[in-house]
């Protein structure tokens, strides 16, 4: 008689925002970090145009007192308060302005109202990704060569459901499932996330510009950096958490035996 093998299974958990999460709640696990409007979007813009490393704070004091202790002219501090440049800093937080002329070879101090503090929750995790629509196939592809269970870590808005991130969540989970053999576990989050995309991901600028943060963006004159957020694959990096640093993601994903 022929066996028929047992298919093997990857659990997978969402969170829908950063402050639901305790730090070592995410010690040693695979998490994904979305923040599509405008954190993820500027990290890998920024790698992409030749920064050397993001390192990202939790608050405006660590960014002031981390940057005193580097070289003034190699390092930048940048990042937003209600989507709006930090005075005294060199940028802010919308990815048209991490050109090339701007961030190669420096590093940056970030520090976003909810996506470093997101990626700081799990600077204990074994690997840690940033993710957006605009790496979306750079993070599937890590996802499948991980074979492990994995986390997302929706950064939200102001502690709160949003919307973007959450499509941004159910798109990686649905185009996973396409390209993978083993059967993906949902908590009640991924299945919310899955379905949200089958939803609203026809069409991502649409969702973008009526979501509650896409419309303040837009309102405050940066309107411009939704389509950029919007564009699928168009930013081919993947950027990783190493210490306290996000660089280009260059090795395969640390792993371990999993159950299934």
């Amino acid at each position: 008689m022929k066996t028929i093998k047992a298919k093997s299974h990857l659990e997978v958990a969402v969170h829908f925002s950063h402050a639901n999460v305790d730090e070592m709640h995410l010690k040693d696990k695979n998490v994904v970090v979305i923040d599509v409007l405008r954190a993820s979007t500027s990290i890998a813009m920024a790698l992409q145009n030749g920064a050397k490393e993001i390192i990202p704070v939790n608050s405006v004091e660590n960014a002031v007192k981390i940057s005193g202790s580097l070289y003034g002219d190699v390092t930048l501090r940048a990042g937003e308060r209600n989507a709006k440049m930090i005075e005294g800093f060199n940028l802010g937080n919308s990815p048209l302005e991490y050109r090339v002329d701007v961030v190669n070879g420096k590093s940056i101090i970030l520090m976003t109202t909810n996506g470093s503090v997101a990626i700081v929750k799990g600077k204990h995790a074994k690997n840690l990704i940033v993710a957006g629509f605009i790496n979306l196939s750079k993070v599937v592809e890590f996802l499948k060569t991980l074979k492990d269970n994995f986390t997302i870590i929706c950064a939200g808005n102001e502690n709160n459901f949003c919307l973007e991130d959450a499509v941004c969540a159910g798109r990686i989970i649905n185009t996973l499932e396409t390209v993978i053999e083993d059967e993906l576990l949902l908590d009640d989050g991924g299945i919310t996330c899955a379905a949200l995309d089958k939803h609203f991901g026809k069409s991502i600028l649409k969702m973008l510009k009526t979501s509650d943060h896409g419309r303040y963006i837009s309102e405050i004159g940066f309107s411009e950096d939704l389509k950029v957020c919007a564009s699928i694959d168009s930013i081919n990096v993947l950027p990783m958490l190493a210490g306290n640093v996000l660089r280009l993601q260059k090795e395969l994903p640390s792993n371990s035996t999993r159950k299934t």
